[in-house]
């Protein structure tokens, strides 16, 4: 499983002010920027998506065609790019009752989800089949990789006609668990005394960050994680130094072709969240060309992933595609160093972390 990181992050008040009360009140401007320009869009998106996606596996299901097949995959699709935008966000109400886990498996490398999806529709598990039973089920049989099989794995083709009712059936509760989880935690967000102004609000009685330092050290550690998830775990979990070493079937959303436009979503989600905060402001006059350059390569990133077209295993059998992806790695490795290095250094942080352990 992806686990949170551990910091160890020096910051001096000279980032926020020479006062304490200055740097608490600055620190609280750059989080609540960040929670009311990115946080709560994203969520409210994402519940936006998940709703219509349910919406037409219904629809699908009461009258099953061709159409209604490519309209829920389309929805299914919008709701993946939705996603990926929001998920960058690891902390906070998306972390309680395990719904991180439960909106997206992944990686799931022993195929322990899929063994599972297999059997619900093999065995026709009813309790499968309802929304609410779901939910206390497996974690990796109720998110987006159970749905994405059902769309689009073996037999999905079925769903088209009247033979699958309850592979229908068992897709509309998976739509359903999402679309309550996004709205579960949209909710959560938007709460006048929730775990927004606890980020926004650091003190010595908050139990969750006792100063700015420690509220604006969540925010930095956004950046760096989700640069080092794209990279090294989710780009370089499939795509190897040549093409006998790439791995097309671990990358995520492939059955979909996902797998690019959810990394796209990702970058969008960082450059999003990076422009609302504001963070960049901080910095020094003569430095501020790192942040306007880490905006260029963050947009360079998105267009760079959304470039690769088609299935991914297509795309690594074509050297332009692969230069591309190779490209997209130079990119995120780039602003790894412009985050973790040139933004810190200016800052006066020193960090040293592991952000993700890939398990």
């Amino acid at each position: 499983m992806l686990k949170r990181c551990v910091f160890a992050i020096v910051l001096p008040m000279v980032l926020f002010g020479a006062w304490p009360a200055a740097a608490a009140a600055k620190a609280t401007d750059v989080i609540q920027r960040a929670v009311d320009g990115f946080v709560r869009p994203a969520y409210a998106s994402l519940h936006d998506h998940a709703g219509k996606l349910t919406g037409s596996m219904q629809a699908l299901c009461k009258a099953p065609s061709r159409q209604g097949l490519d309209a829920a995959r389309a929805e299914f699709s919008a709701t993946v790019e939705a996603w990926s935008s929001a998920e960058i966000i690891r902390f906070g109400p998306i972390t309680e009752n395990n719904r991180l886990e439960r909106m997206l498996f992944w990686p799931d490398r022993k195929s322990i989800g899929l063994k599972q999806v297999q059997a619900a529709l093999s065995e026709k598990d009813p309790t499968a089949a309802d929304a609410t039973q779901l939910a206390g089920k497996s974690v990796a049989m109720q998110g987006l990789g159970a749905l994405e099989f059902v769309l689009f794995g073996d037999g999905a083709e079925q769903l088209a006609g009247k033979d699958e009712p309850y592979r229908c059936a068992y897709g509309t509760a998976i739509a359903a668990n999402v679309e309550t989880m996004a709205a579960d935690v949209s909710a959560a967000w938007d709460k006048t005394e929730g775990f927004a102004a606890l980020w926004a609000n650091p003190g010595a009685r908050n139990p969750l960050y006792r100063d700015g330092t420690e509220a604006v050290t969540e925010l930095v550690g956004v950046f760096i994680n989700e640069l080092e998830m794209v990279r090294d775990v989710r780009l370089k979990g499939f795509f190897g130094p040549n093409p006998s070493a790439d791995k097309p079937k671990q990358a995520v959303y492939w059955r979909s072709g996902n797998t690019t436009a959810s990394l796209a979503g990702n970058l969008s989600g960082v450059d999003a969240l990076f422009q609302a905060s504001r963070i960049g402001d901080a910095l020094p006059q003569d430095a501020r060309w790192i942040a306007e350059t880490i905006h260029i390569q963050l947009v360079n990133g998105v267009a760079t992933a959304k470039a690769v077209k088609g299935p991914i295993d297509k795309a690594l059998a074509e050297p332009d595609q692969r230069e591309k992806l190779d490209h997209l790695a130079l990119i995120t490795s780039s602003l790894s160093t412009l985050f973790g290095t040139r933004l810190t250094t200016e800052f006066g942080l020193t960090a040293g972390f592991s952000s993700l352990d890939g398990d």
